[in-house]
This record gives C-alpha cells, sequence and structure tokens, in this order.
C-alpha cells in the first residue's frame, strides 16, 4: 500500500471486487476493468465522479464521515472495514521510524505460556514469533522463535502439508495481519516482510491486494497432522497488554472430542520419559540472529503430572 496514498489505494482495491452483479446493476457491454466503474461507484454513493477520482488518486484527503460511510456501503464492506476506512481516512503521514527490537515476553505471559497446557505461542504485532510452548511446536512444527507465520505459511511448504484448509487459513492470516497493523504499514520490517513475500509468492501478491481486513477472533482450524492424523482445531488469541502489540494464540478442541483425545496424545507424546528435558519454550529479544538463548530468556517447561 502506498504510504502516500493509502486511502485510494484501498478505495481502489476494494472497488475491483464489488461486481455490477452484486449491486443489482445492468452489466452490458465490455468492460475494461474489474469491478465497479469509478463513475458507478460516485453515483450509487451520491457524490460527483470528479471527487471521488480525487480520493482514489490521494489529491484528497479530507471526505466526511458520511461520504466514507456511503462508500462503504457501496463497496459492501462490513463494519470491521468500514472502521479500517475511516483510520485511513484519519491518518497522516509519519516520520519514518528506527527499527524496532523484538520485545520480550512479559513475566505474567511467559507464565501463562508455560501453563496453560495447550498448543500456544506469542507473536508480535509483524507475527513474528516471540515464544512458543513445546506442544506448540510439536503441533506447528513451523511455529519457531524467530521465525515470522506469514513468511512461513507462503514460503515454507510444511505448511501447507499440515493444513487442510491452506488456502482460506492463509488468507485469513494476512487480513488479521492488515487489521492489526491499522495504519502503521512503515514499520521498516513490515515493509520488508511485504517486498519479500510478494516478490517469492504469487499467492501472497494476490490476497494482499485484495486489501481484506478481518478482526481478530477465534477460527477452526484443520489439519493433517503426522503423528496424530487429522484434527479439527479452534485458534484463540488474547492480547497482551503492553505498546508491542503481542498476542499469545493457542490451540484448543472441544472438550470429550476425538480431537481433544488425539491432542492429549500429542502431549503425551511430547512430553514423555524421552522427550523430558529436551528444551522448554522459550523467547528472544534481540530478533537478528538464530544464536542460542541466554539462560534468563528462557521459559522453564512445566512439570509433568502424576
Amino acid at each position: 500500500m502506498s504510504e502516500e496514498n493509502r486511502l485510494g489505494d484501498y478505495l481502489r482495491a476494494r472497488r475491483e471486487l464489488v461486481t455490477p452483479d452484486d449491486l443489482g446493476l445492468p452489466s452490458h457491454g465490455v468492460r475494461r476493468v474489474p469491478g465497479l466503474r469509478r463513475e458507478e461507484v460516485a453515483l450509487l454513493a451520491g457524490i460527483s465522479s470528479d471527487y471521488y477520482l480525487r480520493l482514489e488518486q490521494g489529491r484528497d484527503r479530507n471526505p466526511s464521515a458520511q461520504v466514507l460511510d456511503a462508500l462503504a456501503r457501496v463497496l459492501l464492506l462490513d463494519d470491521t472495514a468500514t472502521a479500517y476506512l475511516h483510520q485511513l481516512a484519519a491518518s497522516r503521514p509519519r516520520a519514518r521510524r528506527r527499527p524496532s527490537r523484538r520485545p520480550a515476553v512479559p513475566p505474567a505471559t511467559a507464565q501463562l505460556l508455560e501453563s496453560i497446557g495447550l498448543p500456544a505461542f506469542v507473536t508480535d504485532r509483524a507475527l513474528d514469533v516471540i515464544a512458543v510452548n513445546p506442544l506448540g511446536a510439536a503441533l506447528v512444527p513451523t511455529v519457531r522463535v524467530g521465525e515470522n507465520r506469514l513468511r512461513s505459511f507462503f514460503l515454507d511448504p510444511a505448511e501447507r502439508d499440515l493444513h487442510t484448509d491452506w488456502s482460506a487459513t492463509a488468507a485469513q492470516c494476512v487480513a488479521v495481519f492488515r487489521r492489526r497493523l491499522g495504519t502503521d504499514v512503515d514499520d521498516p520490517r513490515v515493509v520488508r516482510l511485504v517486498g519479500e513475500l510478494s516478490l517469492a509468492s504469487a499467492e501472497f501478491r494476490k490476497v494482499w491486494a485484495r486489501h481484506d481486513v478481518r478482526p481478530v477472533v477465534d477460527k477452526p482450524i484443520r489439519m493433517n497432522h503426522p503423528q496424530v492424523g487429522e484434527l479439527s482445531l479452534t485458534l484463540s488469541k488474547l492480547d497482551v497488554d503492553g505498546p508491542h502489540g503481542l498476542a499469545l494464540a493457542a490451540y484448543h478442541a472441544a472438550p470429550g472430542s476425538e480431537d481433544a483425545e488425539r491432542l492429549a496424545l500429542l502431549a503425551s507424546l511430547t512430553t514423555g520419559p524421552a522427550r523430558r528435558g529436551a528444551g522448554s519454550a522459550r523467547q528472544r529479544t534481540s530478533g537478528a540472529d538464530r544464536r542460542p538463548e541466554c539462560a534468563e530468556n528462557r521459559l522453564d517447561r512445566p512439570r509433568p503430572t502424576a
């Protein structure tokens, strides 16, 4: 998304995703562009074509709330996307920040990660993995400290093999990522990540160009795990208090279900005698290298229950 014209980029992307049929409009003749024409959007929103063109081109950056709501209605935006549209219109250019250091996991969150008894990990706003517990690493081996979840989804074949609904899950991950960032897209790490994935993955380019935004909500995840077979789990995320946009993600299954039994089997394989002492959930604050973590950054494995 262009830093100078985020609002216009978003309007253009969303306009191209809405067809005349979606709005009950006639679609006579050959259409040279996908989606709606600018003139159609302007007419349905009750504004002039020239004014809408200025919005898309970034020559007018102060639309009223009424205009934004009208555009959201025409572009079929839901509540989350409408709020994002208003956020883009209100944003102002800011000085580029220096690269930020990867934050440390707060002690209370680290303790929760140790004792939760579920596959869990912590990410920052850019979806870099900050910490993961042993069961989380056993369930999703690509969740490793220092790795980025988007990079793993789109560039690691193991992620595709694991997720039964890879395309839908990856698209949802991108939409949540964009929602979490909001207008804060000038972080150098984010710029590098989006550039890398855009060059390396046609699927990412396609999904990123949609400009979808979705709230962070519990979502079903289907997997085909090499050790315990098919799993249908819920992925829940809890925001961590603080300025770094950290979130704790945990997979869980319905109590008493086959999925819960298979998750328990995986836990027994992970914490069995052969695996004890093999390492615990860890966090790294530098983010730049892959050297072993210092002892003070380690999160002790919870003791196995009798």
